[in-house]
């Protein structure tokens, strides 16, 4: 349809009145509008301190830079800089864990505060998959790149991450020098058991996994320096190799009672999880007649038993925050290549103090 000779309808094929087209401004745009050349719109929104650009041209470039919106191409000016403010974070698993999201959003964290915009890939192991994620950062020209795994563990560092600074979180290479940034197994071990000690418990039995990792270890060193400290002799009868799971935990109480312990300190919150079922299946109740303690502080699960679990937590925030710090040099990077983050203790009501009982005869 066209409009007749005169009239003010318009017709369908002609555009619309008072319509602009939304499009991005170029670099020559803004040139022209500042009666510069194309070369002194880039000195000056590169920053190029050193070039030969007086402070009255500068401003005309700016002001025409503000009033059209240019926005320089993010990429094709990381390349001239040679750096971004981009900081990459490549990891395994870490999104379908049950600590979602707690690495990345310390990292996440730290990063904006300092003005750094977080590029995340998680590859799922696949090993192509991190190599092209791994390729896609260092094309971006970021500032480093984060390496996390979902559970603290030796990792194999990739290749190409040599190519930029890199920071390992939750986990650490054997025989290198590379940063890492973990959770302090030992300590966390240590502060587990010592909720017990403190509360009147001598006879304390320790479930730890079956698994091989730095948290079997380190765990039950931390658990052995708690007796020592306390001066308790160390009863390697009271250590259980158990599935790190509910089934795993509820298939040991019937070891526990037997040895006649008072307390327990149990590798994960799952475990202390199957724990209370056993106890519950076998008459006894917690605190009264054992007291738990658990690891991780997974909410879903030590927050919810009844009685709530005290346990101790697996710092991911702080590993994720920290990592950032020690890639952009704000934290002194530690002596030995590792920082240890300690593992804060969360108390809740499976652990009460243990009274001695009464003779009989009084």
């Amino acid at each position: 349809m066209t409009t007749q000779k005169g009239s003010s309808q318009p017709a369908e094929s002609d555009p619309p009145p008072n319509t602009t087209r939304h499009r991005p401004t170029t670099m020559r745009e803004v040139a022209e509008a500042a009666a510069v050349s194309v070369a002194t719109v880039s000195l000056v929104v590169n920053n190029k301190k050193d070039a030969r650009i007086g402070a009255d041209t500068r401003k005309r470039v700016r002001d025409a830079i503000r009033v059209l919106g240019y926005r320089p191409n993010a990429l094709a000016k990381n390349l001239v800089s040679g750096s971004s403010r981009f900081i990459g974070l490549v990891a395994d698993a870490i999104a379908t864990t049950p600590f979602a999201g707690q690495i990345i959003r310390g990292a996440q964290d730290e990063a904006w505060k300092h003005g750094y915009v977080l590029l995340i890939a998680n590859t799922e192991g696949n090993e192509p998959a991190e190599k092209e994620a791994i390729s896609m950062m260092l094309e971006h020209k970021v500032r480093g790149i984060l390496y996390s795994t979902w559970y603290h563990r030796v990792a194999q560092v990739p290749a190409a991450l040599n190519e930029t600074d890199f920071v390992l979180v939750n986990c650490f290479a054997r025989d290198s020098d590379a940063w890492a940034v973990v959770p302090d197994e030992v300590q966390g071990g240590r502060a587990a058991t010592e909720i017990l000690i403190r509360h009147g418990h001598r006879r304390i039995a320790f479930l730890n996994t079956t698994t091989p990792s730095p948290a079997r270890d380190g765990r039950l060193q931390g658990y052995r320096e708690a007796l020592e400290s306390a001066g308790i002799p160390f009863d390697p009868n009271l250590v259980f190799d158990a599935y790190p799971d509910q089934e795993g935990g509820y298939a040991a109480v019937e070891g526990l009672v037997q040895c006649g312990v008072t307390a327990v300190f149990c590798h994960n919150d799952r475990v202390a999880m199957g724990v209370y079922d056993g106890l519950r299946q076998v008459g006894m109740s917690i605190p009264e007649d054992i007291a738990v303690v658990g690891f991780d502080n997974q909410e879903v699960i030590a927050a919810h038993l009844r009685p709530p679990l005290s346990t101790v937590a697996l710092p991911h925030y702080r590993l994720g925050a920290a990592g950032v710090r020690l890639l952009l040099g704000l934290d002194e990077a530690p002596g030995n290549g590792v920082l240890r983050i300690v593992c804060p203790v969360v108390e809740r009501d499976s652990v009460s103090t243990r009274q001695e009982k009464a003779p009989a005869n009084m």
